[in-house]
């Protein structure tokens, strides 16, 4: 594509930032008139676009409320380098093969436009911009009027001397931009909307650029990645942390939000074409949800629990799924304490009175809890670290679990879930929501447990029968208790809340919160767009809950493909041959399988051909293949 020219703006294109805003700020750091100034910086911009005034004009009264020196500039050159487009900073490689046909067109200045693009290959000849005027102490005194990107029609004059001999794209956020095309000396004139968005400016252009991503896939340039992160439709439901939001959206994914779960027949429909799932515990992710997801690759939920989605139905599609197993552990067993501490002293109950009017002071079954047995079903992340709190607390811990666990402290592994309630005090819930756990504490489980007992749930609904444990509430067995997860829970907080357990004596009730802190949220938002991003551009399933877990070396110069198969035995022999037969090299491979799927990744050369990518795609039981990069 030798007779192709790529002309690229500098403010809010190639950086993220219009550069005179932040070096405003920086000149005026500390100054009695900084928001005076501001403001009538900002009016004077808005005048020159409107024609109010003239470019030069603008360029002149913003120049003299602004005291600028080199060191200035310095520190402005210092904060743009970290502001540069986040898909810019994805695609260096394009700048360094194109040098010789990019070119940086910008009414900004020299002196803080070159020292950033050139970090990125861009040659300073090919760097069209004002330049600064400085007195001999290094301060700002003006510009240099000569240059025509001083005056309005600057971009189109400088263009037009170039005369460059070939086709001509501009990439730009702004109508200076389009003008370049509408002066005839452009073939297209692409809107750069991952910045900022000017509608005025995109219904001119021949195409909207959500990123430089989209502009190298439309023009078969090449990319960091194989296909633009902007068609990559990623759906957020039950209002994840913003944190998720911001970062899903800086990767340069197209995200949607949702306030609340969607029941199956509305997500059914708005899954289509959806390539990443994002949840929290309402959502039901079914196999007939999974038949309508025609393109989903990955599914984030945005807690512990998975058992809201259909795990085995999501792998046979090739969609990895990931959860936070960490990241609310805290918030949970803190919780948990704090309910154990109030059941156990009757608080609840007396709370209620006073609200009532009701003064009732007594030591009648309040108790402390130190030296009582504390007795944990359940002994993974929540479990094990309720344990080491409870027992700096002073209780004597005991835990039971299906899988060997080793002991945390000093507490004391129980054979038998039975031993375990024959000696607590306090009973609490920390296992997962298996089909196999549904009513794992029934009639039989209460009947076991000692007169007086403190029983917690903070795990999954569906393990406790509830008329159970109702009976065993009202007939004093179970002497305090405290449910965070139920059954059947609303969608949404306009649905009425409906269980036996409401309105029981020393029965604390909370609506799923166990996890439901700034600091849990946060680490949640955090986490699970850290590992679906992975996903997408690594390839690595680490923590997956679903797919062999893989974690993957950054590829360099070569493509990453990736083949997901049903596990049956000779796949890898097969993509081997189809490499070998078009005479390509492997530069890294990793085959991990599990009962139902294997994962291959193969890292080969740069070079093949689209042939080669039929015949993987063709394979037999293949269920999902895609290039990476």
């Amino acid at each position: 594509m030798a007779n192709r020219y790529y002309v690229i703006d500098f403010d809010s294109t190639f950086t993220k930032v219009e550069a005179f805003d932040v070096l405003a700020d920086i000149a005026l750091a500390g100054h009695p008139e900084l928001p005076l100034r501001k403001k009538q910086i900002e009016e004077i911009t808005k005048q020159g676009m409107d024609g109010a005034i003239s470019f030069r004009e603008s360029l002149e009264q913003r120049l003299a409320l602004l005291p600028i020196s080199r060191p200035h500039l310095q520190t402005l050159v210092s904060q743009l380098k970290s502001k540069v487009s986040e898909s810019f900073k994805r695609n260096k490689e394009f700048f360094s093969t194109y040098a010789d046909q990019i070119y940086i067109i910008s009414n900004g200045f020299r002196e803080f436009i070159e020292p950033v693009v050139t970090e990125y290959g861009i040659k300073p000849a090919n760097i069209l911009a004002n330049e600064f005027v400085f007195d001999a102490q290094g301060n700002v005194i003006g510009f240099d009027k000569n240059n025509p990107l001083s005056a309005n029609g600057g971009k189109s004059e400088r263009l037009k001397n170039l005369n460059l001999p070939g086709d001509v794209y501009v990439i730009g956020d702004g109508y200076t931009d389009y003008e370049i095309k509408h002066a005839g000396l452009a073939n297209k004139f692409f809107a750069f909307t991952e910045n900022v968005e000017r509608h005025s400016v995109a219904s001119k252009a021949d195409h909207i650029a959500p990123s430089l991503d989209e502009f190298l896939y439309l023009n078969k340039l090449n990319t960091a990645i194989s296909y633009p992160k902007n068609r990559i439709s990623v759906l957020l439901l039950e209002n994840v942390h913003p944190i998720a939001i911001e970062l899903m959206k800086s990767e340069g994914f197209a995200v949607e939000t949702y306030p609340a779960g969607l029941e199956e027949a509305e997500l059914c429909e708005k899954i289509k074409n959806v390539s990443v799932l994002g949840i929290r515990s309402k959502t039901q992710v079914t196999a007939k949800v999974l038949d309508h997801a025609n393109r989903l690759m990955a599914i984030g939920a945005f807690c512990i629990g998975t058992n809201q989605i259909n795990l085995t139905e999501a792998t046979k599609k090739g969609v990895a799924v990931f959860n936070a197993p960490f990241s609310n552990t805290r918030s949970v067993v803190e919780l948990a304490i704090g309910e154990i501490i109030i059941l156990i002293r009757r608080i609840a109950d007396k709370s209620l009175k006073m609200h009532e009017g009701r003064w009732d002071k007594s030591a009648k079954g309040s108790f402390e809890i130190r030296g009582k047995k504390l007795g944990i079903i359940g002994y993974g992340n929540i479990g094990a670290q309720l344990s080491v709190i409870a027992e700096s607390l002073g209780m004597k811990v005991y835990y039971y679990d299906r899988e060997e666990k080793l002991a945390l402290g000093n507490a004391t592994k129980c054979r038998s879930m039975n031993e375990l309630l024959a000696l607590s005090d306090v009973v609490t819930l920390h296992v997962d929501g298996r089909e196999s756990n549904k009513n794992l504490i029934a009639a039989d489980q209460f009947a076991k447990m000692k007169n007086g007992v403190i029983f917690l749930n903070l795990s999954r609904g569906h393990v406790v029968d509830i008329k159970a444990l109702r009976e065993n509430i009202l007939s004093g067995k179970v002497a305090g208790c405290a449910v965070d997860v139920f059954p059947y829970e609303p969608i949404d907080n306009n649905e009425e809340f409906v269980s036996e357990l409401r309105g029981l004596p020393n029965t604390i009730l909370t609506p799923h919160i166990g996890g439901s802190t700034a600091e849990a949220q946060e680490n949640i938002g955090m986490f699970v767009p850290g590992k679906l991003m992975d996903y997408i551009n690594t390839g690595s399933t680490s923590n997956s809950v679903n797919f062999p877990n893989l974690t993957l070396p950054t590829l360099e110069n070569a493509h990453r493909l990736i083949h997901i198969h049903n596990n049956v035995p000779g796949i890898l022999a097969r993509i081997n041959q189809v490499l070998a037969d078009h005479g390509i090299n492997i530069v890294g491979q990793y085959l991990k399988t599990n009962e139902l799927i294997g994962y291959v990744i193969t890292d080969i050369n740069k070079g093949y051909d689209q042939e080669v990518i039929k015949k993987l795609r063709a394979i037999e039981q293949t269920i999902k293949f895609r290039v990476l990069y």
